[in-house]
């Protein structure tokens, strides 16, 4: 009898723990097998500036119990989710849908309400699906992390400023310390992991890198051919020994030369026949050189390939070759005209004091000593490097990166050439230029993840106020003056996100003018001192050698008012062209 029984019983007593089972297995989310509604959710994450949010890590929760997924769900690179997830029928609309959110640098506290869950249509088995989105901003959370990628950053400047060590190695000893301490102390603990390696890897700009790479490549080649030196040499012949014309003729040949090839390869082309030049017409060098140093920067301003900030500008920004002639070469060539003028006042005395005793025997020495060695390669590279040129002018219509461009010129003149492809890696290509790019931007991609250029763009705006004017001002100027005292081109890195949320939130920016005030400021900025922009520190250096010493103050005497009153004029033109 009680055998008989013990089957029954069982099936009794399972029947009741199902019973009882169910309504928590539908409040919990874990539906039952066969009576299933679905919720498709989606959505996007961002911060307070309104940039995606990658790698957060979601969780769901329906009537405060946490709904199991068959994986880990996190944002993609563009902040975007989407999950579907099983309920129990009957629970939803009226169920309440939550999120819940962690990623290392944000607060994460609370759980985000998922409003507005929509019936969509039945499956036709009694089943319903549904639609929810919501998109939700983070706030950052000032964790250890935080402080030291700040540290790390204000390291690295520190380092370059003062010249305590090689700006390549410290960038890379910068990366490394953030890496070595996202992979020891913030294995442990999250609030110390600052910058992954694939996050480190995808901050790496390699349209700059490549472009950069490739320009190089073109003028070690075109080098070869002693066209740079024998342009110096025509300029001394046209002047005819007049070494106001010779000044004048001088600046304008190194500013067209900068604004199509890399200022610092036009200074270490131009310096030593100039030199020469001087000496034998018995000139301080340092008063030719100045000027063209000077011009350097300022041609290079002019174009997207001209000086290296603007090659990072127009990486990060989109924007064209052509967007930088038409926006920046009318107030380039004002700032070129104005440069020339004041060194020919300002060093009109020596000026008028050099004499040559024979300007012929001057002209033949130095056509024979500066005169074309490869009339064949010069012409290949000119066809090459005009086609090349062509490509950067309509890279945006053809959806083409310039990094693009530069590398069909850069391979076409290697074939055509027959160089040494060996010699020209080794001796051409500067590596520790490169080298300090990949790690600058990991460096900068370390603050940006922890907050602190956040931090910089939301006070800028606020000291702003929102005004155009002012934040045109701002920008301007504070990266003129931050050039002149440290490189250029790690401050045009810090720079770039905080440019790119100003350009988005304050009225009349959406133009792209921002853009253009940085670009002037940092690029005509680094004319202020000896170490602001690295054609400076190059002229510096071959002046020295040559036994033309100049010291910082010297330097900045010569070059900080006229740089200055080139950020006036450009103050003038950028408000002029925005009101």
């Amino acid at each position: 009898m009680n055998r008989s029984l013990s089957p029954i019983l069982l099936f009794c007593l399972l029947c009741l723990v199902t019973f009882v089972a169910s309504p928590v297995a539908a409040a919990q989310g874990t539906p039952d097998s066969g009576q299933v509604d679905r919720l498709s959710l989606s959505g996007v994450v961002t911060n307070s500036q309104g940039k995606p949010v990658k790698e957060v890590e979601l969780g769901f929760y329906l009537n405060g119990n946490k709904i199991d997924t068959a994986e880990t769900m996190k944002t993609s690179n563009s902040g975007a989710y989407r999950v579907e997830l099983e309920i129990s029928r009957g629970v939803l609309p009226d169920g309440k849908i939550e999120i819940e959110t962690e990623k290392p640098c944000y607060a994460c506290a609370n759980r985000i309400p998922v409003e507005n869950v929509v019936k969509e249509r039945s499956d036709g088995r009694g089943n319903t699906i549904f639609l929810a989105r919501q998109d939700f901003t983070l706030q950052r959370s000032i964790t250890p992390a935080f402080w030291i990628a700040s540290g790390v950053l204000l390291l690295v400047y520190g380092l370059i400023a003062f010249e305590l060590m090689h700006r390549t190695l410290a960038a890379f000893l910068g990366a490394t310390l953030l890496l070595a301490t996202t992979y020891t102390l913030g294995t442990f603990n999250p609030d110390y992991a600052i910058l992954t390696f694939e996050d480190a890897v995808r901050a790496i700009d390699m349209n700059v890198i490549f472009l950069l790479m490739a320009m190089m490549i073109v003028v070690g080649i075109l080098k070869k051919t002693g066209v740079f030196q024998w342009m110096a040499y025509k300029s001394y012949q046209v002047a005819g020994g007049n070494v106001f014309v010779l000044s004048l003729i001088l600046v304008v040949v190194t500013a067209c030369a900068s604004a199509f090839l890399d200022n610092v390869t036009t200074m270490l082309l131009i310096i030593p026949v100039t030199i020469e030049i001087a000496l034998t017409l018995k000139l301080n060098p340092l008063t030719l050189l100045i000027p063209e140093v000077f011009a350097s920067n300022v041609g290079g301003t002019a174009t997207l390939i001209g000086d290296p900030p603007n090659i990072m500008i127009g990486s990060y920004a989109k924007l064209t070759f052509m967007n930088f002639v038409e926006n920046l070469t009318l107030i380039c060539l004002i700032c070129l005209v104005f440069t020339a003028i004041c060194y020919a006042f300002r060093y009109r005395k020596s000026y008028a004091a050099a004499k040559v005793d024979d300007v012929g025997a001057l002209i033949a020495h130095l056509r024979e000593e500066y005169k074309i060695t490869d009339g064949t390669l010069l012409m290949q590279g000119a066809v090459v490097l005009a086609v090349t040129i062509l490509l950067f002018i309509f890279h945006g219509a053809l959806h083409m990166e310039p990094s693009i461009a530069a590398m069909i010129g850069a391979v076409t003149l290697m074939l055509v050439s027959r160089v040494d492809i060996v010699e020209m890696i080794e001796k051409d290509i500067e590596w520790p230029t490169l080298i300090f790019f990949i790690m600058l931007f990991i460096v900068v991609a370390g603050a940006e993840e922890t907050g602190l250029i956040q931090v910089i763009a939301e006070w800028v705006k606020d000291m702003s106020k929102g005004s155009l004017v002012a934040a045109i001002l701002m920008i301007l100027w504070v990266s003129a003056l931050a050039s002149a005292i440290i490189d250029n081109i790690p401050f045009t890195a810090t720079m770039l996100p905080i440019v790119a949320y100003l350009t988005v939130e304050i009225p009349g920016a959406q133009g792209g003018i921002l853009w253009w005030a940085l670009a002037l400021g940092a690029c005509l900025g680094g004319n202020g001192t000896m170490i602001g922009a690295s054609a400076n520190v190059v002229t510096v250096g071959m002046a020295e050698r040559a036994g033309y010493s100049i010291s910082f103050m010297q330097y900045a005497k010569a070059a900080f008012v006229p740089m200055l009153v080139t950020i006036v004029f450009c103050s003038i033109w950028l408000l002029y062209v925005a009101l």
